[in-house]
């Protein structure tokens, strides 16, 4: 199956468990809480493991920004800033999807370049990002074109 197929799967169960979650009978605070901890938890791996685009993810932390914002009472224009960031006023802490997918595969790239397995250093992992491709070339000490 290919990974495009996957990317789309991943959508449609975010968006499926978005719906159930907003369904169920909980308060906005627990809705956020299953969202946090399960939801997100459950849309990680599909989304390290294969090899997704981050457009499909921005797709998925809008449709999880919508809900939320939903939930903690209807601000529309509270902006992603105010719900990320863990130093402001208002201290919401969670975590963003883009984040945690940015995270995972910095982590996943580091582990395998850096495996003590010599089959493991031999094959030379690739994420198509410029950002990775930056962080590689300041590890080695070059400077990016």
């Amino acid at each position: 199956m290919k990974d495009t197929r996957r990317g789309t799967e991943t959508l449609e169960l975010a968006s499926e468990s978005l719906l159930a979650i907003n369904k169920c009978g909980l308060q906005g605070k627990f809705k956020i809480w299953c969202l946090q901890f399960m939801l997100i938890s459950k849309l990680l791996w599909p989304l390290l493991v294969y090899d997704i685009c981050s457009t499909i993810v921005e797709v998925i932390k809008a449709k999880i920004n919508k809900y939320t914002r939903k939930w903690l009472g209807g601000f529309p224009v509270l902006s992603d800033v105010a719900m990320y960031c863990r130093k402001a006023k208002l201290n919401i802490p969670m975590k963003s999807i883009l984040e945690e997918y940015k995270l995972g595969k910095a982590r996943l790239l580091t582990m395998l370049e850096e495996s003590d397995d010599p089959v493991v250093k031999t094959v030379q992992p690739s994420l198509k990002t410029k950002k990775v491709e930056g962080h590689r070339s300041r590890r080695r000490g070059e400077r990016m074109p």
